[in-house]
C-alpha cells in the first residue's frame, strides 16, 4: 500500500471505537466513528474526574505512581490510584488527536482546530486540569515519493506542554509538567516511521551519553528536524521547542518550592518522542532530583540496549502500556530484541538488537470486527477502565524466542546474520 494510503487507512481506524473486546462487555455506542469517538472521550473524562476524586489518595502515593521503585507492588495486581491515573493521561493523550485539523481544505490543516485557553475543553477533556502553554511541532524530513513538495520538512501539530492547575497540584500532591504527543498521521512520519536503521543519539552531545547509545533514526529525524518553511510560523526543530518550554516551566515551578513531576505522555510514535525527550531532559540535567516519567501507549522500540541502559542510569522512569496483541509494540525488532538475544545462540547479537526500555504493563483485548482497534488509543484507555490487564510472560508465550533459537542454529555467522537484519529493518 502506498504510503499516503497507508496513512490515510491509519486515520480512519485510529478512532474506532472497538465494538466488543474479546475478554470483557463492549459499551458500544451506534453512532459514526467520529461522533463515537467523542462520545468516548467526554464519558472517560467524567469517569477520570470522579475516579481520581474518589480516590482521594494520588497525592499520598504520586512518587510511586511516577516511578519510585520502578512500580513495585502496583502493577500484580494493578493498583487502583496506579490504573486511574494511567488512564487519566491515556485520555490527555487522546485530546492530541481529537483536536488535531485533519481536513485538506482547511488553513489549519495538520495544525490544532483550537486555542490553547479551551483546549482541552474543545477536545472534550472537560476538568482536565491542566493549563496548555504551548503547541508542538515536528518537521521530519522524510520525504513521501511523489509527494517530496507537499510533505517534507513541513511543519505539523504534534502535541502540547500543559501544566497543572493550583487544585490540580492540590490534587495530585505536586505540580505537573505534562508534555503529550500524537502517534503517526502524516505520509512524512509515516516515511520516517520506516527508517528503522539504528544510529547514535546525537543528543547525547550536550549531556554525558557515549557513541555506544543508539536509537531508531527516523524517530530522531522527527524529533529533531527544523521547519524551513516556517509553516505555522514555527522554525525550531520538536526537540528545541520542547527543551525551551519545559525548562521553563519547571523553572517556575520550582520556584515556588513546590514538589514538581515531569510526565510525558505518547501513543505510538509519540511514545517513541516521549522516551527521547525524557532521555535528552535527564542528560542535560533540567529536572533536576525531580522524577521524570514516561507513559507510553502502544509504543514501539526506540533505541538498543545502551540506550536502555542509559536511561535506566539517568533515572528515567518508563511505563509502557501494551496490548498483548498490538504489532506496533513489537517493533523495531521484532526478531531480535531483549527477550530473544537473552541467551541462547543470539546472545552475542544483544548489543546490536533493539530494545523497550522500562516496566510493561500488559492488556489483552482485541476487536475481532475491528482487527485495527488493537492499536487505537480509545481501546486502550477503555481496557484500563474494564480491567483487561493480563500478565506479560502468559501473553507472549515464549513461541517467539523457541522460534527464533530454531532460526539461530540455521545460521553460521553471527555477522552475516546482523548484516541480514540490519539491511531488512528487522532490528
Amino acid at each position: 500500500m502506498p504510503p499516503a494510503a497507508a496513512a490515510a487507512a491509519a486515520t480512519r481506524h485510529r478512532h474506532a471505537r472497538p465494538a466488543g473486546h474479546l475478554r470483557c462487555a463492549a459499551d458500544a455506542v451506534s453512532t459514526a466513528p467520529a461522533e463515537r469517538t467523542a462520545a468516548r472521550v467526554i464519558a472517560t473524562s467524567s469517569r477520570t474526574a470522579s475516579a481520581s476524586a474518589a480516590s482521594g489518595s494520588v497525592a499520598r502515593v504520586w512518587r510511586k505512581v511516577q516511578g519510585s521503585g520502578d512500580w513495585d507492588g502496583m502493577l500484580s495486581p494493578l493498583h487502583p490510584v496506579l490504573r486511574g491515573e494511567v488512564a487519566r493521561y491515556g485520555e490527555l493523550v487522546g485530546a492530541c488527536y481529537a483536536a488535531l485539523e485533519e481536513d485538506p481544505s482547511s488553513p489549519r490543516y495538520m495544525n490544532c482546530k483550537y486555542g490553547k485557553l479551551r483546549m482541552l475543553e474543545d477536545a472534550g477533556v472537560a476538568g482536565a486540569g491542566y493549563e496548555v502553554t504551548r503547541y508542538i511541532y515536528s518537521s521530519p524530513d522524510a520525504a513521501v515519493p511523489g509527494m517530496e513538495a507537499s510533505t517534507s520538512g513541513r511543519a505539523s501539530w504534534v502535541g502540547y506542554v500543559a501544566v497543572s492547575t493550583d487544585e490540580t497540584t492540590r490534587r495530585l500532591g505536586r505540580r505537573d509538567v505534562l508534555v503529550s504527543f500524537r502517534g503517526t498521521v502524516t505520509p512524512a512520519e509515516w516515511m520516517a516511521n520506516l527508517r528503522s536503521s539504528l544510529v547514535p543519539a546525537s543528543l547525547a552531545a550536550r549531556g554525558g551519553g557515549g557513541g555506544d547509545v543508539k536509537v531508531e533514526s527516523g524517530f530522531l529525524n522527527v524529533y529533531t528536524s527544523a521547519d524551513e518553511t516556517r509553516r505555522f510560523g514555527c522554525a525550531d526543530s520538536c526537540r528545541d521547542q520542547l527543551l525551551r518550554e519545559v525548562s521553563r516551566l519547571f523553572a517556575a515551578s520550582r520556584s515556588g518550592g513546590e514538589d514538581v513531576s515531569v510526565t510525558l505522555a505518547g501513543h505510538s510514535m509519540g511514545g517513541a518522542l516521549a522516551l527521547l525527550l525524557a532521555y535528552d531532559l535527564a542528560e542535560l540535567g533540567v529536572a533536576g532530583e525531580a522524577p521524570v516519567t514516561v507513559f507510553s501507549y502502544g509504543g514501539p522500540r526506540v533505541g538498543n540496549a545502551a540506550f536502555k541502559a542509559r536511561c535506566d542510569e539517568l533515572g528515567v522512569k518508563v511505563l509502557r502500556v501494551a496490548n498483548a496483541r498490538d504489532p506496533v509494540t513489537k517493533l523495531p525488532g521484532v526478531f531480535l530484541n531483549e527477550a530473544t538475544t537473552r541467551s541462547g545462540p543470539l546472545a552475542a547479537m544483544r548489543g546490536a538488537c533493539y530494545a523497550h526500555v522500562g516496566e510493561e504493563l500488559t492488556l489483552d483485548f482485541v476487536n475481532l470486527g475491528d482487527l485495527a482497534s488493537v492499536h487505537d488509543l480509545g481501546s486502550y484507555v477503555a481496557s484500563l477502565r474494564e480491567g483487561v490487564v493480563t500478565d506479560a510472560e502468559a501473553a507472549t508465550g515464549g513461541v517467539l524466542a523457541m522460534a527464533m533459537e530454531l532460526v539461530g542454529r540455521q545460521w553460521q555467522s553471527k555477522d552475516a546474520a546482523r548484516g541480514m537484519v540490519q539491511s531488512t529493518g528487522l532490528i
